[in-house]
């Protein structure tokens, strides 16, 4: 895992760079299909269908449309607030010397980006009312999904130290969206599901050896090899 190496360990060999970028956001949306996340996504889906049993009761026991506490996370824990921070941290990490922070900035971004792309999807799709009546696009949370992407990230390559209070702070940020009456318990849990999944999802698509992300076409190969010094593609056929 990232967040174990050692700073000293940790060099800069060509996964995670700007001219990258479009390739790993579409990588970070196909992780979320592959084998490593249907353990996830399974516990993720049962979790959401047992709290929709919940649903009402949470509501008449949490809601409070006054808090004040909860208007101030909904109105800059966002994904506006969320976005501008990860926005800065990933400019920050591009100009940074501290390799795990630039990994870390970089994969932040990444992580952000599919997250809103599943989530407008899913919100779409499933049209849920909001239980204030403000509109149709109550499931998942967007803000609980953004928060958990940004936490998975943090605990991947920091560790528990960093891992428990992004996640910590990320739970806040769905509590308010119950406590101001945004969301059903059932949106907010799938919204961490979902960040959760995403967030390791593009890790480890992030992580992989360049060696390993072949794009393959009709037997024919090819293999970004992109490095501090060099740049080019491997072209092999099978027969």
């Amino acid at each position: 895992m990232p967040g174990e190496e050692n700073d000293s360990e940790q060099i800069d060999d060509g996964r995670r760079t700007m001219s990258r970028l479009p390739a790993n956001i579409g990588r970070g949306f196909i992780g979320v299909f592959q084998r490593e996340s249907v353990k996830p996504f399974l516990i993720g889906a049962a979790a959401t269908g047992l709290s929709t049993l919940l649903d009402d009761e949470v509501r008449d026991a949490i809601a409070d449309e006054d808090d004040a506490t909860a208007e101030f996370a909904d109105d800059n824990l966002g994904p506006t607030g969320l976005g501008l921070i990860t926005l800065g941290l990933f400019i920050g990490g591009r100009y940074s010397g501290d390799q795990r922070f630039r990994d870390a900035s970089y994969d932040l971004g990444v992580a952000f980006t599919v997250n809103l792309g599943f989530t407008w999807a899913l919100k779409e799709i499933a049209g849920r009312e909001r239980p204030n009546k403000s509109g149709n696009d109550s499931f998942p949370s967007g803000h609980t999904s953004n928060a958990f992407a940004l936490a998975s990230v943090a605990d991947a390559h920091y560790g528990k130290n960093v891992g428990i209070p992004a996640y910590a702070l990320a739970s806040l940020i769905g509590l308010s969206r119950l406590r101001s009456n945004a969301h059903w318990f059932s949106d907010v849990v799938a919204g961490a599901a979902l960040g959760h999944l995403v967030g390791r999802a593009v890790v480890r698509q992030n992580d992989e050896p360049l060696e390993t992300q072949m794009v393959t076409l009709g037997g024919v190969g090819v293999v970004p090899s992109i490095g501090p010094h060099f740049k080019g593609v491997v072209i092999g056929m099978n027969f």
